[in-house]
């Protein structure tokens, strides 16, 4: 295992309360959601790009949802939100569910029938007419999660895409793309290659395309040197064009950082400038393009591979009206260096 694998729960926060579930989950859905919504409207994908990001943001929902099932009557166990440069859940959450999915059908087996704990509601609420206890609660919400969730729909560490044609003016004439969840910053990054291959029967050789992504390119790292070694590793593989997104931070009440937009954010809710429903969050594009090729290797065996543009960044931030005039009076500088504006987003309705 690399050293960039090994996860810990610490800086983490933990959601004790049903409120604070409640607030957390309508506040990643609702953002997630209206940032698809934009990313479309500004063009920041091509058409398929967006496709892909559309899918990859759907089981990040799926598995945020998951959590909120899993944790909402648990009094046990709390979900654990990221700290240190994220706002999305610790990774541990997410390989939680993935693990405790693989033994659902034994879960299954030891929790009450679902028709039982029925009529143990109904007999609770008309007949006693008090509240159903906080841990009957929970064992109907273990019986929704452990029946609804599928497994495979979960997030997991490094999630593949399919290698499609790309579109028309692209740089490759193929197209993949694939996600990771990077441990260390507890974000989720989605990733395009745009490349052409030669040789023959590509099907044969896609297995060979996926086993060396999931190895070389599934965690945060200097997209050029990611650009090499799958260029290095995959000889009939030409990659032309690589895109980057990290997604994040998600700046809101619930972050701790170091970030000054995060800082902004907290110090306007505690002086009552803004509501506590107040976001806001960071999207990062990074992009490598092939301009020439070189050889490699000994006289008998030389691999030809690309010479590698310096990498173009870009940085967006998506948020409510309000929180843009904000930004701009306390972080001038950074908003001044985007790539566009600040992107108007819808507020947060917590009522």
């Amino acid at each position: 295992m690399s050293i960039n694998h090994i996860v810990t729960p610490l800086d983490s926060a933990e959601l004790d309360s049903k409120e604070q579930y409640v607030f957390y989950h309508k506040m990643v859905d609702f953002t997630l959601k209206e940032l698809i919504v934009n990313v479309q409207r500004q063009q920041i994908c091509n058409e398929k790009e967006l496709i892909f990001f559309k899918q990859y943001s759907d089981l990040l929902l799926y598995s945020i949802e998951a959590m909120r099932i899993k944790y909402m009557y648990d009094e046990e166990d709390n979900m654990k939100i990221d700290l240190t440069d994220s706002g999305f859940p610790n990774y541990l959450e997410f390989r939680y569910l993935f693990n405790d999915l693989s033994l659902r059908a034994e879960y299954l087996n030891k929790l009450i029938p679902e028709e039982v704990l029925k009529k143990e509601f109904l007999d609770t609420l008309m007949r006693k007419k008090v509240p159903v206890k906080k841990s009957k609660l929970f064992q109907a919400a273990s019986i929704v999660y452990y029946k609804s969730v599928q497994q495979k729909f979960i997030f997991n560490r490094f999630v593949q895409g399919k290698i499609i044609s790309a579109p028309k003016h692209s740089q490759g004439e193929l197209l993949t793309s694939w996600s990771f969840y990077d441990v260390s910053l507890n974000r989720p990054f989605i990733c395009f290659m745009y490349f052409d291959y030669d040789g023959q029967k590509f099907l044969d050789y896609k297995d060979k395309v996926y086993e060396v992504l999931k190895n070389v390119a599934d965690r945060n790292m200097s997209l050029d040197t990611m650009a090499y070694a799958i260029d290095r590793k995959l000889p009939n593989i030409f990659p032309k064009h690589i895109k980057r997104i990290d997604l994040g931070p998600l700046h809101n009440v619930f972050a701790k950082d170091e970030n000054e937009i995060t800082h902004a954010i907290l110090d306007s809710i505690g002086k009552k400038e803004i509501p506590l429903e107040s976001y806001a969050i960071s999207l990062k594009i990074d992009e490598v393009f092939s301009g020439s090729e070189f050889k490699e290797g000994s006289f008998f065996n030389k691999q030809t591979l690309q010479n590698w543009s310096d990498v173009v960044k870009q940085e967006y931030v998506f948020a409510p009206h309000r929180i843009i005039q904000m930004l701009y009076n306390k972080t001038p500088d950074i908003m001044n260096m985007l790539a566009k504006p600040p992107i108007q987003m819808a507020d947060l309705k917590t009522i």
